[in-house]
């Protein structure tokens, strides 16, 4: 799960609201299986799966890098990234790309060269993408198994963008519309991360969406000519999303 604020790799949702805890387990559980049914899917735009749980014993550093960073996090934090490293590794091994540590730059997972990639975690659960740079310039993802407080959504979408949440019929709607719209965005804010660099929106407000069938269309408000298609699918409790900037 990522920061709604600002750049990072794990943080809770909607800068520090409390959000809904579904049973972990079978949460975790449902979610699983539901990516990885997607894989097909994913294959067919040249994107490689992997998944690990916060709980595999094989979630180790795979170098003094990883070690490092591990090592001062707190337990829960450290199984997340772990497991998060163990998923890269996974997935960047169907695409024919090196199994070795995968190290940060700052908060930010560094894929090896001629790589793209991403990862997120939820729940007990990591989950990355991976491809080879000659057909992804960059690639997004965000799992989301935990629900967002409605009073949140003013710091995830904009006036022009919170019609579907406001008009839902009811409360629990309107937290399904508003999970989604901030999962995509998640998932996009990652791929502008990699795609754009220092000129990537600094938070998800700076990020523009609209609905399209399967997901939503997200570009930066100050610089519209970048586009990200955004899928979005149910996994478990919550939601999985990716974006994939294509060489075209």
């Amino acid at each position: 799960m990522r920061d709604a604020l600002t750049r990072g790799e794990a943080a809770d949702p909607a800068s520090g609201a409390r959000a809904t805890r579904p049973d972990p387990v079978s949460g975790r559980a449902g979610a699983e299986h539901a990516v990885l049914l997607l894989r097909p899917v994913l294959r067919a735009q040249g994107l490689s799966l992997g998944l690990a749980r916060a709980d595999d014993p094989r979630a180790r550093p795979a170098g003094p890098r990883e070690w490092e960073s591990a090592v001062a996090m707190p337990p829960p934090r450290r199984r997340d990234f772990l497991a998060g490293r163990c998923a890269a590794r996974r997935a960047l091994a169907e695409a024919g790309g090196p199994a070795g540590e995968i190290p940060r730059a700052g908060r930010r997972p560094l894929f090896p060269c001629g790589f793209a990639g991403s990862i997120s975690h939820s729940g007990g659960l990591a989950v990355a993408l991976a491809a080879p740079g000659a057909r992804v310039h960059a690639l997004g993802c965000d799992l989301e198994l935990r629900g967002l407080p409605l009073d949140s959504a003013h710091i995830v979408l904009g006036p022009d963008e919170r019609g579907p949440v406001d008009d839902a019929p009811d409360r629990a709607v309107a937290a399904r519309r508003l999970l989604r719209a901030f999962s995509a965005k998640e998932a996009a804010f990652k791929a502008f991360g990699a795609l754009l660099g220092e000129e990537a929106p600094a938070t998800l407000l700076a990020i523009a969406t609209r609905p399209v069938p399967g997901g939503f269309r997200a570009r930066p408000r100050s610089l519209p000519g970048h586009v990200v298609d955004v899928r979005v699918r149910p996994a478990g409790p919550g939601v999985f999303s990716w974006a994939a900037s294509p060489v075209v």
